[in-house]
């Protein structure tokens, strides 16, 4: 498994934390930046997540900026991006279950490590439920077509 990793200067504050977290599951951590608190803006490093996801250098993405929110709007204007903000892990949980997400967003104003470290595990050991859900995760891809 291979997680890309993206923040802002402001998001910075919980990339070390979530990074050797995830290390610990045994999850190879692709980092996209920031990698300094200058001030930074968070649409590069959404898009630069979101890309590897899309092309498949990773199989998943996790961003942050300060409320989580900018970074995962930019990171849901790449094709086949479904990120989602998530400050507790029944959402993250639900998300990955029903919606099928690839990229996990949260801010680093919002949240503090150890629930950010929650809401990873309830989102990685989710799995995508299918059936049901299928038909709606297709109907979100069809809106992507008719807008490229």
């Amino acid at each position: 498994m291979k997680i890309a990793i993206g923040c802002d200067h402001v998001g910075i504050i919980l990339k070390p934390a979530i990074t050797e977290h995830l290390i610990a599951r045994g999850i190879t951590v692709i980092d996209k930046g920031a990698h300094e608190d200058t001030r930074t803006d968070y649409p590069i490093y959404g898009k630069a997540v979101a890309e590897a996801v899309v092309s498949g250098e990773a199989n998943l993405g996790i961003v942050f900026c300060g409320s989580g929110i900018g970074i995962s709007i930019a990171a849901n204007k790449v094709k086949g991006i479904r990120a989602v903000v998530c400050s507790e892990p029944y959402s993250a949980k639900l998300s990955r279950e029903h919606n099928n997400t690839n990229v996990l967003s949260f801010g680093s104003r919002v949240i503090g490590s150890d629930l950010a470290k929650m809401i990873v595990d309830a989102w990685l050991d989710a799995k995508f439920e299918g059936e049901r859900h299928q038909k709606r995760v297709e109907m979100i891809a069809a809106i992507e077509e008719e807008q490229a």
